[in-house]
C-alpha cells in the first residue's frame, strides 16, 4: 500500500515537471521570435529612412532644376507650374504621412533632456502625434479659463473680504499654479516641435521667462499692514495683466483655431501646427486680434516698468520685484517684435503673390516644399 501511494504521487509530479519544461521552452521561443522581429523591424526602418531621405533629396534637386530651367527660358511656365504642383503634393505627403516618422527630427533641446534625459519622445505613428496635439489644445483651452478666473477671483476677494490686502497663501497658490501652467506648456510645446509642429521658438522662450518669473514670485514676500495697498501694488498690476492675457488666449483659441483647420484642409498648414501668438490668417481676424495683442504687450511692458519704478523709489526694494520687472519688459519686447515680424512676412507674401507666375512659383515652393507647410 505504501509503495502504491508513492507511485501514484509520481504522476502529478512528473506532469508538473513536464509542464514547467514546456513553459520554459515556450518562453525561449517567444524571446527568440521577439528578438528576430525587432531585428527585422530595425533593418526595415533603416531602409525606409534611407528611401525617405533619398526622396526628399530628389525633390530638392528637381526643384532646383525647374528653377534653373525657368530662368534660362528652357521651360514653359505652365509646365513648370504643373510639375511644381506635383512636387508639392509629393512633398506634402512625405512630410504629413506615416513616412515622416523616418525623416530626421528636430533636436529635443536642453529642456526636454533636463527633464527626461536622453529619451526619444517622437512618435512614429501619425495618430499618436495628433493625439499629442489634441491634448495640448485641450490643456490650453482649460488653462485659458483658469488664467482668467483665478486673478479675477483674487481681485474681487481683495475688495469684498480682505479689506484691500491680499493674504499670502492665496497669492502663493496662484503663483504655484502659474509655475505648473508654464512648465506644462513648455514641456508640451517642446514635444510638439520634436513631432513636427511649427511652433515659433520665441513662444517657448516666452514660457521659459514666464516660468522663471512664476518661480521667483513664489519667494516674493506678501506684505500686509501697514500700507499694504501700496506695497502690494505690483501684485495688483500683475493680476490685471493676467486677466488681459486670459482674454487674449480665449480669443486666440476661438478665432484662430477654426482658421487653422481651414488652412490645413487647403494644404497651407500642417496637421501638427498649433495656434499661438498672431497666427491668424484672415484679414478681419488680424484687424481684430492684432490691436488687442499690441495693447496687451504695451500693458505687459508698462507693468514691468512700474515694478522697476516701485523698486527704484524704495516702495518695494526686493530683488524679486526688479527681476520680475525685467522679465515682463523682455517678454513684452519679444512679443511685439515677433508680432511685427509676422505681419511683415504676411504683407510680403501677399505682395509677391501679385507679381505673376514666376514670382508665384518661387513663393509657392518656398512656403510649401521646404517643410510641407506655410511659415508666413
Amino acid at each position: 500500500m505504501g509503495h502504491s501511494a508513492v507511485v501514484s504521487s509520481d504522476g502529478p509530479v512528473r506532469n508538473a515537471a513536464d509542464e514547467v519544461s514546456r513553459v520554459v521552452e515556450q518562453s525561449k521561443e517567444l524571446q527568440d521570435s521577439a528578438t528576430s522581429l525587432i531585428s527585422r523591424t530595425s533593418e526595415e526602418e533603416a531602409s525606409l529612412r534611407q528611401r525617405a531621405l533619398a526622396l526628399r533629396s530628389n525633390i530638392k534637386m528637381l526643384r532646383s532644376f525647374i528653377f534653373s530651367s525657368l530662368k534660362k527660358g528652357n521651360l514653359d511656365p505652365k509646365n513648370a507650374a504643373k510639375m511644381i504642383e506635383e512636387l508639392t503634393r509629393v512633398n506634402f505627403a512625405l512630410n504629413e504621412g506615416d513616412a515622416a516618422a523616418y525623416l530626421p527630427c528636430k533636436s529635443h533641446g536642453r529642456f526636454l533632456r533636463m527633464l527626461l534625459g536622453p529619451i526619444n519622445v517622437r512618435a512614429n505613428r501619425k495618430d499618436v502625434q495628433l493625439k499629442v496635439k489634441e491634448e495640448y489644445n485641450n490643456f490650453r483651452d482649460t488653462t485659458a479659463y483658469l488664467f482668467l478666473l483665478f486673478p479675477s477671483l483674487l481681485l474681487v476677494l481683495r475688495t469684498w473680504m480682505w479689506n484691500g490686502c491680499f493674504p499670502a497663501l492665496p497669492v502663493q497658490l496662484y503663483q504655484a499654479w502659474l509655475l505648473f501652467l508654464y512648465t506644462g506648456l513648455s514641456f508640451r510645446e517642446n514635444i510638439l516641435r520634436v513631432n513636427g509642429s511649427d511652433i515659433r521658438p520665441w513662444w517657448i522662450y516666452h514660457h521659459y521667462c514666464a516660468m522663471t518669473m512664476a518661480l521667483i514670485s513664489l519667494t516674493w514676500e506678501i506684505e500686509r499692514e501697514p500700507e499694504c495697498a501700496q506695497k502690494q501694488k505690483g501684485i495688483q498690476l500683475f493680476l490685471k495683466w493676467a486677466i488681459m492675457q486670459g482674454i487674449a488666449m480665449l480669443l486666440q483659441n476661438k478665432y484662430q483655431r477654426q482658421r487653422l483647420y481651414t488652412r490645413i484642409a487647403l494644404g497651407k498648414a500642417r496637421r501638427m501646427d498649433v495656434v499661438w501668438g498672431e497666427t491668424a490668417g484672415v484679414e478681419g481676424q488680424l484687424w481684430f486680434l492684432c490691436p488687442m495683442l499690441f495693447v496687451l504687450q504695451v500693458f505687459e511692458g508698462y507693468v514691468g516698468v512700474l515694478l522697476l519704478k516701485t523698486a527704484m523709489v524704495g516702495v518695494i526694494s526686493e530683488w524679486q520685484v526688479v527681476t520680475c520687472g525685467v522679465l515682463l519688459i523682455t517678454m513684452a519686447v519679444g512679443n511685439f517684435a515677433n508680432t511685427v515680424e509676422t505681419l511683415l512676412l504676411k504683407s510680403r507674401f501677399k505682395a509677391k503673390m501679385k507679381k505673376g507666375m514666376v514670382g508665384w512659383l518661387y513663393i509657392h515652393v518656398w512656403v510649401r516644399l521646404d517643410d510641407g507647410g506655410v511659415r508666413s
